[in-house]
């Protein structure tokens, strides 16, 4: 491959390392450092003038100090007369802060007229007031910063909200981890052709449906269940009793929605529950919960890197996406089609 560097920012560099191998090429040199006040400085230290530029950095760990060192790296290489700098972000930052409907469950402060009590019955976050709440526009703010900075082409996996492509003005490609998800069921989990594939929630139900499908498996839903004068319970909608059931979702981050879940498919009677996510986040209680859950095996995409959790907790295996994102490079810089790679995913 001519023309091409591939650097990586401070986030996760085992996975650009294993990207580059599978490339055939060397990783870029880059120096990265704090100043002692925090700021932080780049400096690219070797030629890119007229190359095409990868730059790797993915969304965990100190996401704002790694997002804002991810936009000094793309503004250092146009800088340097890059011909092209394509940001590849293998967990996107602010993904589940995109810019919210008027009907949304998520809130902030912001000036809004009452609304009448009918109206109320429609948004489920008015305050006891009538007062409607409003977030801030993170979706807008994000693409408009990698653009500013320089950013050409975005490569991404497994948006939170696959709408968020429609706030940039450049190139997105957005590919899955699907595939190695579907691998990994096939020889890791006993049994699988007899499992339960899960959605934890209805908005991953086309995610988990689409696996469903491919495997030829049965489906089930956790849903939230509200009764006036009660607490909300989850509700389970599919049979698992006496099924090995796969908890399926594209993100993990404090392990509420995953664990809670779990819970209810052991009330259920399943034989055995496994845990698949493509963003192993897991911050804050997620490792204690994910220990004293009724999990036996959570498997995650190193999209962030999972070497100390997996210290902390023994039931994490790992899903190698590097080869998907090698691919995905090497199809770009070819002129290739991505979407080639996920059109015709063929049944075990």
């Amino acid at each position: 491959m001519r023309n091409i560097k591939v650097f990586s920012g401070s986030s996760n560099l085992p996975l650009a390392q294993a990207v580059c191998e599978r490339l055939g090429i060397a990783l870029g040199q880059v120096n990265l450092k704090k100043f002692s006040n925090m700021e932080t400085n780049v400096e690219i230290k070797e030629s890119v003038r007229d190359q095409h530029v990868y730059i790797i950095q993915s969304a965990c760990g100190k996401v704002n100090d790694n997002f804002m060192e991810l936009l000094i790296m793309i503004a250092a290489c146009k800088t340097a007369s890059a011909k092209r700098v394509s940001v590849v972000l293998p967990c996107f930052p602010y993904s589940r802060q995109a810019d919210v409907p008027y009907n949304s469950n998520r809130k902030d402060r912001a000036i809004c007229p009452p609304l009448s009590p009918m109206a109320q019955s429609y948004f489920v976050n008015a305050d006891s007031k009538g007062y409607r709440h409003w977030v801030a526009r993170s979706g807008t703010l994000i693409a408009n910063m990698l653009t500013a900075a320089g950013a050409d082409h975005i490569i991404t996996m497994d948006l939170h909200d696959p709408q968020f492509q429609g706030y940039f003005d450049i190139p997105v490609d957005q590919i899955y981890a699907e595939p190695s998800i579907i691998q990994y069921i096939v020889s890791e989990i006993p049994g699988y052709e007899r499992a339960v594939i899960v959605s934890p929630d209805a908005g991953g139900a086309k995610r988990a449906t689409s696996i469903c499908n491919k495997l030829r498996l049965d489906f089930a839903l956790i849903h939230k269940e509200s009764k006036p004068g009660s607490r909300v319970g989850m509700g389970l909608v599919g049979d698992v009793k006496g099924k090995v059931a796969i908890i399926i979702d594209d993100m993990a981050d404090t392990f509420g929605t995953v664990g809670l879940a779990a819970e209810v498919l052991q009330q259920h009677g399943a034989t055995q529950i496994y845990g698949i996510v493509t963003h192993g986040l897991l911050s804050g209680p997620a490792i204690d919960i994910l220990n004293n859950s009724p999990i036996c095996r959570f498997a995650t995409t190193n999209t962030v890197p999972q070497d100390e959790k997996r210290r902390l907790c023994a039931k994490i295996d790992v899903i190698d996406v590097s080869t998907t994102f090698a691919e995905a490079i090497r199809r770009t810089h070819n002129g290739e089609s991505v979407s080639l790679l996920f059109r015709s995913l063929a049944s075990p």
